[in-house]
């Protein structure tokens, strides 16, 4: 894999030095809060290079987090920009009303492919959070033409995060992020989070899944299976913290939908695109076959934004045989970009690099090491849980650390500022660290992410005892 050269810096130095100058004032960025809009003095990032970047000030900084969830392949990868200028030159966008491009063709039949099951048909969308609503839109609409208005009640979790628009906001179960923001909470009801870490003080693991089964069969009874469109869920929680359910919890969960003729939707955003070492981890990690299923992020490496909602063939059948031949029935959804030729290029480039490289394979090869070296920070006193699966991994902060909204920020700050004066960018969750690096990393690089974190983790815990939040 050919990697861009980071030698030249010139050009970049000076406009980078001119953004810290004006602290990036004009950009409302994502989960912003308006009393530091004046305040901020954000990294300005400058370059990139396989798993590093470079900021304004010439910092050498590990990406740990892989851009948010999405850098799979690194970098500066020469092949994908390749591939995408040559799009842009050779026919930049054509609409995706009433005309086909090749880009988005070709895409559209190789995940068919390599999606499990019965997955052909393909949405494409701008990213995670439209792919999810055009999902849950598909789901309703689904429902209307069958005759089955009155079927469209949805069931997601709590801290699960499916996205920024109303539909997929509504379906996000993260408390902390709704203060200010209204959602269609008549829509959806929330099941517990499937976190093993926070289960009743005393319960197995396979007790802790069968009580969330039960609370599954017991919220269909309460709400009534006629009435409920779909479960939505990701594989793995990802900005929820990393939560692993016990095992067998995803299978069990897809046989009850299969049960009450509840729509499984999976959301691979993030554990798509070999993050968990499979192209879908959906089927080939937890023997689930979703109705719907979502990607985005990793299926361009993050080149360009682009997004796929995929969907059950046995779906599409039964809504051509509730259509008939009425013409005025049409799932009126889309979006200007949906199959934007030049992001299409970069995912299929992606997915050539994955395949010819064997990617998954290395990620299936790393993991064990990866994760077993994460694990080797329990003995730092401030650690309360590490976990993970693949390559993603959250480091929480015990109880001791936290509690207020502003302390589980401030302690989650306090980490992410050590690491990154120590090289190495972490995505601090409020008192969680979270890790989704480039799925190329080497042994010797996860060795030198440890290590960084570990020492990140222990100033940060120095300053908690110096200052009397935790005991020595």
């Amino acid at each position: 894999m050919t990697q861009r050269s980071l030698t030249d810096q010139a050009g970049y130095q000076e406009l980078g030095s001119e953004i810290l100058q004006n602290r990036d004032q004009h950009f409302f960025h994502p989960w912003d809060r308006p009393h530091l809009l004046d305040e901020n003095a954000r990294t300005v990032i400058m370059s990139g290079n396989a798993a590093n970047v470079v900021d304004a000030e010439g910092n050498d900084l590990i990406d740990g987090p892989g851009g948010m969830w999405c850098i799979n392949l690194g970098h500066g990868v020469e092949e994908i920009v390749e591939a995408m200028a040559e799009q842009a030159r050779t026919m930049v966008y054509s609409t995706p009303w009433g005309v086909a491009n090749a880009p988005s063709a070709v895409l559209c039949e190789k995940l068919a492919e390599i999606a499990p099951g019965d997955l052909n048909r393909v949405m494409l969308t701008t990213g995670g959070s439209t792919a999810n609503d055009s999902a849950l839109r598909f789901a309703a609409f689904y429902n209307n033409v069958l005759g089955r208005p009155e079927k469209k009640h949805f069931i997601s979790r709590s801290n699960a995060y499916h996205g920024s628009t109303l539909l997929s906001a509504t379906m996000s179960g993260k408390e902390r992020d709704k203060t200010h923001v209204d959602t269609l909470s008549d829509m959806v009801t929330f099941l517990s989070a499937p976190n093993p870490y926070r289960r009743p003080a005393g319960m197995t693991t396979e007790a802790f899944c069968d009580s969330l089964i039960d609370e599954f069969e017991e919220t269909i009874a309460r709400i009534g299976a006629t009435k409920i469109a779909a479960y939505i869920a990701e594989p793995v929680l990802a900005s929820g913290g990393v939560i692993v359910p016990p095992e067998g919890y995803n299978k069990r969960m897809w046989e009850t939908c299969r049960k009450h003729d509840i729509l499984y939707i999976s959301d691979e955003v993030v554990t798509g695109f070999g993050r968990l070492g499979a192209f879908f981890a959906s089927k080939d990690v937890f023997g689930v076959e979703p109705d719907i299923l979502i990607s985005a992020k990793g299926l361009t490496s993050g080149y360009a934004p682009l997004g796929a909602a995929i969907i059950s063939e046995r779906l599409i059948e039964n809504l051509k045989q509730a259509c008939g031949d009425d013409p005025t029935i049409a799932f009126s959804n889309g979006y200007t970009y949906s199959g934007h030729p030049v992001a299409c290029a970069a995912a299929l480039k992606t997915i050539e690099i994955m395949e010819r490289e064997d990617v998954c394979g290395h990620v299936r090869e790393i993991t064990p090491y990866f994760q077993s070296q994460m694990q080797t920070l329990y003995d730092i006193p401030i650690v309360g849980d590490v976990r993970g699966a693949g390559l993603m991994v959250a480091v929480e902060a015990n109880e001791k650390a936290n509690g207020s909204l502003e302390q589980d920020r401030a302690i989650g700050n306090r980490i992410d500022e050590h690491c990154q004066a120590l090289g190495l960018i972490v995505r601090p969750l409020l008192n969680l660290c979270v890790l989704s690096p480039p799925l190329t990393i080497s042994k010797t690089q996860v060795d030198d992410i440890v290590s960084r974190l570990r020492r990140g983790i222990e100033r940060a815990h120095e300053d908690l005892v110096r200052e009397g939040v935790v005991a020595a």
